[in-house]
């Protein structure tokens, strides 16, 4: 597999003055350097800032071997832009003038470099985005190939700070437990045909949401969480003359569906008095009154209708449209 070739841009301002104001800490360009390595060959790293307002960065930046491109400000004005329009500018020249760097990464958590992201990946390069959650714009992640929070990164010691009072609110599926986007994800890539490996999966899901990391769920890589899904029954792996890129595939006996066609079943009884049809809009929220950790997601299904529908294949619910109530009605036999 040939070497990924990653030249760097870093808009120095948004980052130094986030890390220090969110989080309390000087910015430290290892960490970021030691994840991009991770990821490839870096052959352009460049910062770009008004050095008279960071002059204690120069050094650690000169010693990450970072080129420092200087947006000095004249004297009477404020020149808000420039270092962005520079930075954009560079980034895009260098695209065309060097056909060998392969992935860019941009180093902001700034919406106006939207832009030049689908730009980047118009011109077929993949574009890794850095930047502090608490001043990363919502727009910049979606657009990037890859999106990952300085915080989060190996190295990265944020002091202990209590949370601002935040209303409480009940944890999605999809911070509970990691299968909630596995199982769907690895559903659709079936679908396409052929064997799905690891690898196949983590892109898949960085495509869906480029903040994706296994570290979210406490892992430290991907094939730990595989492994951990593995031990639980939820899939299985290959490795298939591949190791470390083993192929994914799911339990022969199923991923227990049957337990959940089950409670399924129970409730089209329970509901169903006197053998009545029973109405699908507000089934969902009916097993959930008996199960709370209820989902078809993890079990692969896009949705509750397609999950009734496995059910009717298997014999638990029979379902079909009635014009009387407008909508899909279940019994059972």
């Amino acid at each position: 597999m040939e070497e990924e070739r990653i030249a760097v841009f870093v808009d120095y301002e948004n980052l130094a003055i986030g890390a220090r104001d969110d989080l309390g800490v000087e910015f430290q360009f290892k960490p970021v350097a030691d994840a991009l390595a991770e990821r490839g060959r870096v052959v352009v790293r460049r910062a770009y800032a008004d050095w008279t307002h960071f002059e204690k960065d120069r050094q650690m930046l000169t010693l990450n071997q970072v080129e420092l491109i200087e947006i000095p400000q004249r004297k009477g004005t404020v020149r808000k832009n420039a270092a962005d329009i520079k930075m954009a500018v560079d980034a895009v020249e260098l695209a065309f003038e060097r056909d060998y760097v392969t992935s860019f990464a941009i180093l902001s958590g700034d919406s106006d470099f939207t832009p030049l992201v689908h730009k980047l990946r118009e011109l077929n390069r993949t574009v890794i985005g850095i930047g502090l959650k608490a001043s990363t714009s919502a727009l910049l992640p979606a657009a990037c190939d890859e999106f990952l929070f300085y915080e989060n990164l190996a190295g990265v010691d944020v002091p202990h700070r209590k949370p601002a009072a935040q209303p409480e609110r009940e944890p999605t599926a999809d911070t509970k437990a990691p299968e909630t986007v596995i199982v769907p994800t690895l559903t659709g890539l079936n679908r396409a045909g052929g064997p799905v490996r690891a690898s196949g999966i983590k892109r898949a899901l960085l495509r869906k949401d480029p903040t994706f990391t296994e570290g979210d769920y406490g892992f430290r890589g991907f094939l730990e969480l595989l492994h951990h899904l593995e031990e639980k029954g939820v899939v299985v792996l290959d490795d298939d003359g591949a190791v470390g890129d083993p192929i994914v595939t799911f339990p022969e006996q199923g991923r227990g569906e049957d337990s959940a066609f089950g409670l399924l079943h129970d409730v089209v009884v329970e509901l169903g008095k006197e053998g009545d049809a029973v109405h699908l809009s507000g089934l969902k929220d009916e097993m959930r009154k008996r199960d709370g950790g209820f989902s078809e997601k993890p079990l692969g299904y896009s949705g509750f209708l397609q999950f009734v529908k496995a059910a009717d294949a298997r014999g638990y619910v029979d379902y079909e449209w009635s014009d009387d109530a407008d909508g899909y009605v279940l019994t059972t036999s």
